[in-house]
């Protein structure tokens, strides 16, 4: 089992847990009570920081019911915190964009993260056909 050193900036919101058997992303909450109107940004503060070991890097991604309980979208849509911000005063947030006037308050779950190992090195070898089937289109639904 892998340990992090995990730092609270706030003793309101729940400890970090991993459930086993239910998911591999863990919930992270909102450290402060934040007010939004329509079209406003903001650093929402997640009260942890972490210290993660080399090779690994945490990837923050909105809950499924992020928008639908609170109106906000991430605007970098998903987040990845390298080893390299592990440092004492580095504080995870979560950026968002209010698309409607909305409040979240403090140990709201906002998003979640999940930590992941580097990718390793790869080297592309550039060729003039690909082995395998051609399905065309866009991504894996076949649509032009």
């Amino acid at each position: 089992m892998q340990k992090i050193r995990i730092k609270y900036f706030s003793n309101k919101i729940e400890k970090l847990r991993y459930i086993e058997g239910k998911s591999d992303w863990i919930d992270l909450r909102s450290a402060e009570d934040v007010t939004l109107k329509k079209g406003e940004f903001k650093l929402i503060p997640l009260g942890v920081a972490m210290q993660l070991p080399e090779g690994y890097e945490a990837h923050i991604v909105p809950r499924s019911s992020t928008f639908k309980n609170f109106g906000i979208i991430q605007t970098n849509h998903q987040a990845v915190i390298d080893f390299s911000y592990r440092g004492d005063n580095d504080q995870w947030f979560m950026p968002v964009l209010a698309m409607r006037d909305t409040e979240i308050h403090v140990n709201d779950r906002i998003c979640q993260f999940r930590i992941m190992q580097n990718q390793p090195v790869i080297e592309f070898e550039e060729a003039d056909f690909l082995d395998g089937t051609d399905r065309g289109g866009f991504g894996s639904t076949g649509l032009n």
